[in-house]
C-alpha cells in the first residue's frame, strides 16, 4: 500500500483540484434541479413547459450531476488515500464523510423524483420541492465548515 502513497502525494494538488472541480459542477446541478421542479410541480401534464423541463431535468442529471457526483466521489478517495492529507484522530472528517453521503442520498432523490416528473406522476408539491431546494445548502454549508474550520 506504500506504493500507492508514493504515487498520489506528487498529484495531491491535481487530486485536490479535480475534487474541488466535480463538486462545483455537483453543486450547481443541486441548487438548480430542484428548482426545475417547483416549476414542474405547478405545469399542465402534457403541456409544452412540463416536456421542456422533462428534457432540462433529463440532460441535468445525465450530463452533469451524475458524472460530477461520481468524479467528486473518485477524488475524494483518491485524497483521502494520499497520505497525510487526513488526520484519522480528527473528528472533523467523520462530518465531511455524512455530508456527502446526504448528499448523495439527496441526489439519489432527485434521480427518483426525475423518473416521476418523466411518467407525469406529480407526487409532491411545489412547496415541498422548495423546501428540498434549500437541503443542498445546508449539506455544503455542513462540508464546508467541516473541511475549513475543522471544528472537532
Amino acid at each position: 500500500m506504500a506504493w500507492l502513497g508514493e504515487f498520489l502525494a506528487p498529484l495531491y494538488p491535481w487530486t485536490k483540484s479535480f475534487h474541488l472541480v466535480s463538486v462545483f459542477a455537483w453543486m450547481a446541478g443541486m441548487f438548480y434541479l430542484p428548482r426545475l421542479y417547483v416549476y414542474h410541480a405547478t405545469a399542465p401534464v402534457g403541456g409544452e413547459l412540463s416536456e421542456t423541463l422533462k428534457v432540462m431535468e433529463r440532460r441535468l442529471l445525465r450530463g452533469i450531476m451524475t458524472p460530477a457526483s461520481i468524479a467528486a466521489w473518485v477524488f475524494g478517495i483518491l485524497l483521502v488515500l494520499t497520505p497525510g492529507v487526513v488526520d484519522w484522530r480528527a473528528g472533523w472528517w467523520h462530518g465531511k464523510i455524512l455530508g456527502f453521503v446526504l448528499m448523495t442520498a439527496a441526489l439519489h432523490h432527485l434521480t427518483t423524483a426525475r423518473k416521476d416528473f418523466a411518467a407525469d406522476r406529480r407526487t409532491r408539491s411545489e412547496r415541498y420541492w422548495r423546501i428540498v431546494n434549500e437541503v443542498p445548502t445546508v449539506l455544503l454549508l455542513l462540508i464546508v465548515i467541516m473541511v475549513i474550520v475543522k471544528p472537532f
